[in-house]
């Protein structure tokens, strides 16, 4: 009996683990596992896992899951695209605002010193360098 639990426990991790995927970002590591239920149905469960240290020095790993069944992977694939695709163009304004600006600085800051090499050159005379 004692070798029996650890085999069905072992058989049972095998139905349900189908696909794993772990992402390194960082502090951080994402899993991406699809899993099977008894009904042989696939859902996917997402782990984000960190590593903690506590005072002593000590770490521990803090996980938070999130479980997503096969009714809701159209809803969520929009709703993430979605999310990803405003980031984007929210990002892409922003830089091109931001280069506007620093464009226009370096042109305000290239006529600032164009104007002041203009003004030290043009009051050098050639008598002030014999002296």
């Amino acid at each position: 009996m004692e070798g029996y639990d650890n085999k069905d426990g072992y058989g049972k991790k095998n139905r349900d683990e189908i696909f794993s995927n772990a992402i390194r970002a960082g502090k951080r590591t994402y899993f991406f596992d699809v899993k099977a239920t008894r009904k042989n149905d696939y859902y996917l469960t997402i782990t984000e896992s960190k590593k903690r240290y506590d005072k002593e020095g000590n770490y521990s790993f803090e996980k938070h899951k999130v479980f997503l069944y096969k009714e809701d992977f159209d809803k969520f694939s929009e709703g993430l695209l979605e999310a990803l695709d405003f980031i984007k163009s929210s990002n892409k304004e922003a830089n091109e605002v931001e280069e506007l600006f620093v464009t226009e600085e370096q042109n305000t800051n290239s006529e600032l010193i164009e104007g002041l090499e203009a003004e030290a050159y043009s009051n050098v005379e050639f008598e002030d360098l014999s002296e």
